[in-house]
């Protein structure tokens, strides 16, 4: 007997991210990134949106200036005598080069504290120079040289201050991590529950945050209306630290240090990996938060510059020393142009 065929069905459609940045090669367009972006104020306004703002992503490092808070409110900061510098480096991406190395570990020493607490890991340094030196010399990385040792810094000082066990910081159990996941929850102002859960590259938990609740909770660090008196105060510290010491923040030369020489009395940045991007207009009360499809961080420079350009956050001068940040030119092994990554022209 014939059986009939099973029923399948029908699949919902998904609607794909649009295309935010191409790259060309020539005459041709090579490659392209698909991605969202969320503006967003501090009242949780959707000022302008691109693509798919409600998928819950995860931050990766740009979510350390959030993190950040509860170093300067808890007055962990204030005990310590933390400057600019340290707060700064407390929502640090650096290069590991000697300006970050040395003043991790003067902040280390001077609470008591020494890189073996620190639970990042170690690898070499991201900039090409300092690698090179520490190679030359014979030398081992350290976890002052990750990434991640300016904000890991600000854990053990937090939870040293705290009382809280400096062993076992970066679990998500811990109570120092369970701060922290409130702090971002009630910044976004979105429940994170059930959003996703996993590891990040420096070992601590990372969890998926809404695009828009991102964005939410930048802009929230400048117009602090509804904040409780110290966490308002700790997220104006954090931002004047951060346009007082960019290099502290990623390091020479780069994107993220170059937007805030330029434009610092306007504009904070952070970036994270896979391809993750937030900014905060200071002083507009507005919030910005970037994710490309495919993690490419190539195209999530491009997509933040894009948007900040768009949304007036630079003068005529400052786009014309960050050109090269708002299309960035592709060059070969001899040094000639050969092609451009660049925003679509109706990204907004």
């Amino acid at each position: 007997m014939n059986e009939a065929p099973l029923a399948v069905a029908p699949v919902a459609a998904i609607t794909p991210n649009p295309v935010l940045v191409e790259v060309t090669r020539g005459t041709a367009v090579e490659s392209r990134h698909r991605g969202s972006i969320a503006v967003v104020d501090a009242g949780g306004n959707l000022v302008h949106r691109v693509g798919d703002v409600a998928q819950a992503v995860y931050p990766r490092s740009a979510i350390k200036p959030l993190q950040a808070l509860l170093l300067v409110e808890s007055g962990a900061a204030d005990r310590f005598g933390l400057t600019d510098r340290e707060l700064a480096l407390a929502c640090a991406s650096h290069r590991g080069e000697p300006v970050h190395t040395e003043a991790v570990s003067s902040w280390l020493g001077r609470v008591g504290l020494s890189p073996a607490d620190l639970e990042c890991g170690a690898h070499l340094p991201y900039d090409p120079k300092s690698m090179e030196a520490l190679l030359r010399a014979n030398g081992q990385a350290s976890t002052l040289h990750n990434n991640c040792s300016g904000k890991h810094s600000g854990f053990v000082t937090a939870a040293l201050h705290l009382g809280l066990p400096i062993k076992g910081y970066i679990q998500a159990e811990h109570p120092l991590q369970q701060r922290l996941y409130r702090t971002v929850e009630e910044m976004g102002g979105e429940s994170l529950e059930g959003t996703g859960r996993g590891a990040d590259g420096c070992g601590i938990p990372v969890f998926g945050v809404p695009l828009r609740a991102l964005a939410r909770a930048f802009a929230r660090l400048d117009d602090t209306a509804g904040l409780e008196p110290k966490r308002a105060e700790a997220a104006h510290r954090i931002l004047a630290a951060m346009a007082a010491e960019p290099v502290m923040v990623s390091g020479h030369g780069n994107f993220v240090t170059r937007v805030m020489q330029v434009a610092g009395e306007t504009v904070r940045l952070k970036s994270g990996a896979e391809g993750v991007y937030c900014a905060v207009l200071v002083g507009r009360g507005i919030g910005i938060a970037v994710k490309i499809d495919d993690g490419a961080g190539r195209a999530a420079e491009v997509a933040m510059a894009a948007a900040l350009r768009r949304l007036g956050a630079f003068t005529p001068a400052q786009e014309r020393e960050l050109a090269d940040f708002l299309e960035v030119p592709i060059r070969n092994v001899a040094g000639r142009d050969v092609g451009v990554i660049r925003p679509l022209a109706d990204l907004f």
